[in-house]
């Protein structure tokens, strides 16, 4: 799009958004007009974010930086960027909003499930007719499209479906807004019927005779919330054992922080909130582990804490030990949950690390992939400072982890 283009747009957008009196006809104008100026933005967006790509090693913390956004925003930017730096006629399009930023993400979402050639096949693809659909196909549309394309591209890549599926089962979890702790997972047709079937039968047994007073009264809602109770139910008892879905809680207690009563500060671990009443029939039937910090610094902890060169694995206790002192990724601005993170070896493990507390660093997929391949340096202080050097030379340094940083 022409810059002369873009001015018209935003003065067309300006008078009529300070025009009180416009008809439907001109607001509606003014709306498509705000569509093209988004495409345009977020083309030019992605062209500034491959361009400091190319000149700094660590391009997400600048452009959350700059845009006041998340690490994880700046994450999806740079993948954007990939995609449109890939498939350039993709690019012109959204700079000349023939198509939205939502049908870019589709294409970025598509070719995460794709090797590379079927990656370049698909993107091929873009420029023998199937961009001329998603310039006038609604983003779900494209996305529907663009699985069938995908389809097809796998469909002669020998491997058989059901194994894709097989490779494809996940299951992720969040907590919402509300929150709620959400649950959502994808599943080969064989395992897809056993759980169904456990599903159905555990519904069947626990509700048969009597429903809990937590139901919905409309019966769609009333079955969801029974299915979901009984899965809870397999999960938690295990088939009756107790055993393995024994939930575990780690309780941190800060001695350098005062809790306003004269105590220290004490986190119960919970990612939602919970009445007290409930938080204690939650300890009762669970296993409750308490960790003591001080100035982020570990001192006591459950279980063994260095194992040497025994286990290139961290062990239960060690996770539970930089919970208490992570709440995500220790990479700066980013808020991928401590869950999501992997253990690292700051002095790696096939250089003689130790699987010890103290070399040891939770990082998310994304940043642990920059540290083993992109070249970054990290290393800690003797309060857990991290320090990363980049491949340019360019240093960056953080204070002791914050449990409350995201």
């Amino acid at each position: 799009m022409e810059i002369g283009t873009v001015i018209e747009h935003v003065r067309h957008v300006a008078d009529v958004r300070t025009d009180g009196t416009a008809p439907t006809e001109r607001l509606e104008s003014a709306l498509r007009d705000v569509g093209r100026l988004e495409a345009w933005l977020a083309g030019t967006k992605a062209a500034l974010t491959s361009l400091l790509a190319a000149q700094v090693s660590f391009p997400e913390k600048t452009i959350a930086d700059c845009t006041r956004g998340s690490t994880r925003d700046a994450i999806n930017d740079t993948a954007r960027a990939g995609t449109l730096d890939a498939a350039p006629s993709l690019a012109d399009a959204l700079d000349d909003a023939r198509v939205t930023v939502g049908h870019v993400d589709a294409v970025t979402k598509a070719t995460k499930s794709l090797d590379a050639d079927q990656r370049d096949e698909l993107l091929g693809r873009l420029d023998t007719g199937l961009l001329d659909i998603a310039a006038v196909a609604t983003v779900a549309e494209w996305r529907r499209r663009l699985a069938m394309e995908v389809n097809n591209i796998q469909r002669d890549d020998g491997i058989d479906r059901f194994e894709r599926q097989q490779r494809a089962t996940s299951v992720r979890s969040w907590t919402d807004g509300e929150g709620m702790w959400c649950l959502s997972g994808r599943f080969d047709p064989v395992t897809g019927v056993k759980l169904s079937a456990a599903i159905d039968a555990a519904t069947n047994a626990l509700f048969a005779e009597q429903t809990p007073t937590t139901c919905p009264t409309d019966p769609v809602e009333k079955q969801r919330h029974l299915n979901a109770l009984a899965l809870a139910g397999l999960i938690t008892d295990a088939g009756g054992t107790g055993r393995p879905g024994r939930p575990e809680y780690v309780v941190v207690v800060d001695t350098s922080q005062p809790d306003g009563a004269g105590g220290p500060e004490v986190d119960w671990g919970i990612p939602v909130e919970v009445p007290h009443r409930v938080l204690a029939e939650l300890m009762g039937d669970g296993r409750v582990e308490t960790v003591i910090v001080r100035n982020r610094v570990v001192l006591h902890a459950p279980g063994e804490l260095n194992l040497g060169r025994t286990t290139r694995l961290a062990n239960r206790a060690q996770r539970r030990a930089l919970r208490a002192l992570y709440s995500s990724c220790a990479i700066p601005g980013c808020d991928v949950r401590y869950d999501r993170c992997k253990l690292h070896h700051i002095v790696w493990w096939r250089n003689g690390g130790r699987t010890d507390l103290d070399n040891l660093l939770p990082v998310c997929t994304h940043h642990h992939t920059k540290i083993h391949d992109a070249g970054w340096q990290v290393s800690l202080g003797a309060n857990r400072e991290l320090t990363i050097t980049f491949p340019d030379g360019t240093i960056h340094n953080t204070g002791p982890p914050s449990r409350r940083a995201a």
